[in-house]
């Protein structure tokens, strides 16, 4: 199986890693819309990518499923743990968890891969979507400071 998603989810990691060390404290506590901050955008990404490589180490031992999930109510309900944590850590949260489930995914048999393409759900391998919706979210944030 030909893997491009490896390729863009280490794009999309590499420009997060950058980002996350360029930014001061100060600018992870910007605001962002309906109540999010810049660090609090980085610990959703962290959580949405560590169940990723959650669900990644349950398939490799008990087969790929669906695993639906309400994202609205989901990250609702995560609005206020993400900003509780301290946005430095936040923002490393976000780098450790992409570098957790990107290794991960390289490292997947293809077998497993085709079975979680034929999900049909193109994010589940292809992690660097929403990186890139939030890191662009980010940088747009940043721009207009």
């Amino acid at each position: 199986m030909d893997r491009p998603f490896v390729d863009e989810n280490t794009r999309e990691r590499t420009r997060l890693i950058s980002l996350v060390a360029r930014l001061t404290d100060e600018e992870l506590s910007l605001p962002l819309e309906m109540g999010w901050t810049i660090a609090s955008a980085f610990a959703h990404l962290a959580f949405w990518d560590q169940r990723a490589w959650g669900l990644m180490r349950k398939w490799k031992q008990s087969g790929v499923a669906a695993s639906p999930i309400d994202d609205d109510i989901t990250n609702d309900a995560l609005l206020p743990l993400c900003l509780a944590i301290p946005p430095r850590v936040a923002a490393n949260l976000a780098v450790a968890a992409a570098e957790a489930i990107d290794h991960e995914l390289e490292q997947a048999p293809s077998d497993l891969t085709a079975d979680i393409a034929a999900l049909g759900e193109k994010y589940r391998l292809w992690r660097s979507i929403h990186r890139r919706m939030h890191l662009d979210q980010i940088e747009a944030r940043l721009r207009s400071k």
